[in-house]
């Protein structure tokens, strides 16, 4: 395995999070989810853009020949357009469970969204991982969650992974591409104490790279679960990994500096920025959230 860094975005994100590769447009997009902006950079001319999003933004996904991303905000699923900065709600999520919001998401391989609660005010474990299909029709997937983190798919898309991240454990789901219904949960990963497995991504061979948070690391993993390779980072707090380039060979890393103290800040002063790998495995692409044609989100703003 060879990763040699190439690039450090500075940006200094509270909380850096829910990176993908836009194929299209040859960037990638990030959020800062407390500083309520989304993130673009294009490797090729080094240009650094930013938009204010209307709340907390947790996970995205382009929407398929739209300027629209689907969006996974505090409050619910919404289609939102960063140029024009038009929003249209979709629908709102756990409106009766106050102390949630939407986090970690992504699209799977046949076009649908996903994105998984989070509980912030308390421990009663509140959050669902819920799925927004091609009819706008949203179903809980996954219940009884603290922090919903870490979907991907293996790269046919018959398994999904996903974690509750203060679990410390990844976990392993027989995954129905064409209905969307997960079965079979099994434990992939149990990390050890004091390292949590925060986004994750999987490669071309089916190996899961794992954003570690509090460990200041990205491991990768091979299908039966086993470490195969480990990427030290000078930050404590990495939190999402993807993708990109145009050989899909390059691995982004979001990062965070929510809850360091000042001590720790002046020791890790990259922290809250995006991280540039070059590496000698592909990954896949970002899939697209495909609606149904009826759908599409109104071409308004």
């Amino acid at each position: 395995m060879k990763v040699s860094l190439i690039d450090t975005i500075k940006v200094e994100n509270e909380l850096g999070e829910g990176v993908i590769w836009d194929a299209d447009g040859a960037s990638v997009w990030w959020t800062d989810i407390e500083g309520c902006t989304l993130y673009r950079y294009t490797p090729d001319t080094k240009k650094l853009e930013q938009y204010t999003t209307p709340q907390r933004l947790g996970s995205f996904a382009r929407v398929a020949n739209s300027d629209y991303f689907i969006c996974g905000f505090a409050d619910g699923f919404a289609y939102f357009n960063p140029w024009t900065s038009d929003l249209q709600w979709l629908q709102k999520i756990d409106s009766d469970n106050s102390g949630t919001r939407l986090n970690d998401g992504r699209a799977d391989r046949q076009g649908r969204f996903w994105a998984g609660s989070m509980v912030e005010n308390g421990d009663n474990r509140r959050g669902s991982l819920y799925c927004l299909d091609q009819q706008l029709q949203v179903s809980s997937e996954v219940s009884g969650l603290l922090i919903s983190n870490g979907l991907c798919w293996s790269p046919d898309g018959s398994v999904m992974y996903h974690t509750d991240t203060p679990s410390r454990r990844i976990d392993r789901y027989d995954f129905n591409t064409k209905s969307g219904k997960i079965d079979g949960k099994t434990t992939f990963v149990k990390t050890e104490k004091g390292c949590f497995p925060d986004g994750s991504a999987v490669d071309a061979q089916g190996y899961v790279w794992s954003a570690q948070w509090a460990a200041s690391q990205v491991v990768r993993y091979n299908p039966q679960g086993e470490i195969d390779f480990v990427l030290p980072l000078s930050v404590s707090q990495p939190t999402c990994v993807a993708f990109g380039g145009p050989q899909l060979d390059m691995l982004f890393v979001t990062s965070a500096y929510q809850g360091l103290g000042e001590k720790a800040r002046l020791t890790q002063p990259n922290a809250g920025n995006l991280w540039v790998f070059q590496t000698n495995v592909k990954g896949i692409a970002d899939p697209l959230f495909r609606p149904n044609l009826e759908c599409m989100p109104s071409d308004v703003g």
